[in-house]
């Protein structure tokens, strides 16, 4: 089993490299394979609703978005993190994020997802919203730790220190990993994904 963890940070070293390198502690201590991919500092575009991707699977900007795409299928569950920006996900992750997840929602249906977030001093409970939101709208089982899944720190060594933080990193892995055995072990015992029902669309202009 193989969980992917996508650092959203300009700073690949940084603060949020540091949270989910506690995550993937807990992860590797039981026995699941954790892969940490850094977006980098090049400009990722938002999406710009063309439909393109919703045709092929692939978006139209070929960038580190289609990348994970085609990697994501190897993958058994997703942990993004992101530093937080003005009590929200940087714009990389948010611009990332936004295409990934866009129209694909079979991609990523029943796997475990997390979100962890990296926070001087506040804003941290907004940004981590944010992008749980991601998650509940495509079918994903979000995972949770004894606290919000945040660390605070102005550099990774202050944030190694808050030890409550760092903690709850390490537990988040655990406990992804004990819901990648689970479902894991329930395919072999012959239980499937529920099925999906034909999408209904509606909009409030009668």
């Amino acid at each position: 089993m193989k969980a992917l963890l996508i650092n959203g940070s300009p700073h690949k070293m940084g603060c949020t490299y540091t949270a989910l390198g506690a995550v993937e502690t807990g992860l590797q201590e039981q026995g699941v394979q954790a892969d940490i991919m850094w977006l980098g500092t090049g400009a990722i575009s938002g999406c710009l609703g063309c439909g393109k991707c919703l045709k092929d699977g692939h978006c139209f900007i070929d960038d580190v978005v289609n990348k994970v795409i085609d990697d994501a299928k190897s993958y058994d569950a997703f942990v993004f993190g992101t530093p937080v920006h003005f009590a929200a996900a940087s714009g990389a992750m948010t611009s990332f994020m936004d295409r990934l997840f866009y129209g694909r929602g079979a991609l990523f249906a029943g796997k475990p997802a997390a979100a962890v977030v990296s926070c001087r001093r506040g804003g941290a409970s907004a940004a981590f919203d944010q992008m749980n939101k991601y998650f509940t709208i495509s079918n994903m089982m979000v995972v949770g730790a004894p606290y919000w899944n945040q660390v605070h720190g102005n550099t990774p060594d202050e944030v190694r220190r808050d030890e409550e933080g760092m903690q709850t990193m390490r537990t988040l892995g655990r406990n992804m990993a004990w819901l990648m055995k689970c479902i894991d072990a329930g395919k072999q015992a012959g239980i499937e994904f529920p099925k999906f029902e034909r999408p209904v669309k509606t909009n409030f202009i009668r």
